[in-house]
């Protein structure tokens, strides 16, 4: 069988090179030449006008007319990542995940590939990165040898993508899990693992496997320093699933998000715990970004976000000390830097709580990194009680975004967040007045609806007399 042969092509302009260039000679750009193979048109049992593609030989139907069957989930044994992935893992679908090195994605994949024997029969573990007795050690920590599930889980070190796909269409497994797409190769292209002509080629024939096979493709994909999946942004456009795992290495707790999702909706979120077997699911998501501790600190506020259906409580935690010399400094670990400089200005100029001159430090308890404007009141409300060292009530929340003026503005879900909050003790409340001028009515709470910033501190600080 003859080798397919490759081009570089420029990805500005389309021009093909035989070989590797720095610039372009067509359009003068710099380092856009990626290798690619050249795919021969097949031209047998073509007629003249007829297309190659998936709508080859099909007429046009009325959108109403159309009947497409619901996708059959596939459940992975795991709650919160069925959850994350709309109910579970549809065949014939390419999953992406991505996150930091020692997140737990491997751990995590493993843990699916078990639940997965019990629904989906055999999976398939193509370890590019680690040999066959690595991964025998790994499911040894997460107890995974016993039973049938150590006998339907079939592992094998390969790094080719041609001999993966062989495999799989020769044992027909329900699954295929590849880690990771970056270490992997296609014989016919002479680039490293992990250029982006070969992760864009690996990526291509592990799709047309999936939905010629009818078969599951999951896929680990390594991130960039500034969190971005690695390789070419084509590899999130051929994929149905983009999957997210994130947390702090130091911390236990671990978030899961999509990013996009084919099949379902992309505000889910799924929450694990690492613990010694493995990544384990939390059975209170509400509570575990609240801190254990009984004394409440000046400086601490608890808020409220929402992650798809889910409302997660957070403690939002504010520093602010005297500037020694110089610029004063502005520390944020969780929260938008630009938010918090933007909060620090109306509280000086439209509450009178003056932070100019002072340390400002921020943090989200957990964790956690949120961009929800949710929590901008109570992150105001722990400066200026940091600030006076005085804390707030242990009882108390406080939900709400704060505009420019220093208004307060309401927040999607409200009332499924107050909710959450009344069922986990808290018993005051302070929240954006609506235009309506209603109070949101939450059984066992007393919700304080306030119009802007400053009635809120008085509020919030008048609230623990002690």
């Amino acid at each position: 069988m003859a080798r397919q042969q490759s081009r570089y092509i420029c990805q500005a302009c389309g021009a093909a090179h035989l070989r590797w260039e720095g610039q372009c000679r067509t359009c003068g750009a710099w380092n856009t030449l990626v290798e690619t193979l050249v795919r021969e048109p097949d031209h047998k049992g073509r007629t003249a006008g007829a297309g190659t593609g998936p709508g080859a030989g099909q007429v046009p139907q009325s959108l109403a007319g159309l009947r497409e069957a619901e996708p059959v989930r596939t459940p992975t044994g795991i709650s919160e990542l069925d959850r994350v992935l709309g109910g579970g893992l549809v065949p014939g679908s390419v999953v992406l995940l991505g996150g930091e090195p020692g997140i737990g994605k491997s751990t995590l994949l493993l843990q699916a590939a078990a639940g997965l024997t019990a629904t989906a029969g055999e999976v398939l573990y193509a370890s590019g990165e680690e040999s066959a007795g690595q991964v025998r050690l790994r499911a040894g920590r997460l107890g995974l040898l016993d039973g049938t599930v150590g006998e339907r889980i079939r592992v094998v070190a390969e790094n080719e993508v041609g001999r993966i796909t062989a495999l799989t269409r020769e044992g027909r497994p329900g699954v295929l899990v590849v880690d990771s797409i970056q270490s992997v190769t296609v014989d016919e292209l002479e680039g490293p693992a992990g250029s982006v002509g070969q992760v864009r080629e690996s990526a291509l024939r592990l799709m047309e496997l999936a939905k010629g096979d009818g078969i599951a493709v999951i896929v680990v994909g390594h991130v960039t320093k500034d969190g971005s999946l690695a390789g070419p942004k084509t590899l999130e456009h051929l994929v149905d699933v983009v999957l997210s795992l994130d947390g702090e290495r130091t911390a236990t707790l671990r978030l899961l998000r999509a990013t996009k999702n084919r099949f379902g909706s992309t505000e889910e979120v799924g929450v694990f715990e690492m613990a010694e077997r493995g990544l384990a699911e939390v059975a209170d998501p509400g509570r575990a970004f609240l801190a254990g501790a009984d004394e409440h600190a000046p400086g601490s506020v608890v808020g409220a976000t929402l992650e798809g259906t889910r409302p997660l409580l957070v403690e939002v935690q504010g520093l602010v000390a005297p500037g020694a010399y110089g610029s004063p400094r502005r520390t944020a670990s969780g929260i938008d830097t630009n938010r918090l400089a933007l909060l620090i200005a109306v509280l000086g100029r439209r509450a009178g709580v003056g932070l100019g001159s002072h340390d400002v430090y921020a943090n989200l308890a957990g964790g956690l990194d949120l961009a929800d404007p949710g929590l901008d009141l109570p992150l105001a409300l722990a400066l200026t009680s940091s600030l006076r060292d005085k804390p707030v009530a242990p009882d108390l929340i406080a939900i709400g975004e704060v505009g420019l003026l220093g208004e307060l503005r309401p927040v999607p879900g409200l009332e499924r967040r107050l909710r959450e909050a009344a069922r986990l003790g808290f018993k005051k409340a302070i929240v954006p007045k609506s235009r309506r001028g209603d109070v949101p009515e939450v059984k066992g709470m007393e919700v304080v609806a306030v119009s802007n910033l400053r009635e809120a501190i008085v509020h919030a600080l008048a609230s623990n007399p002690g």
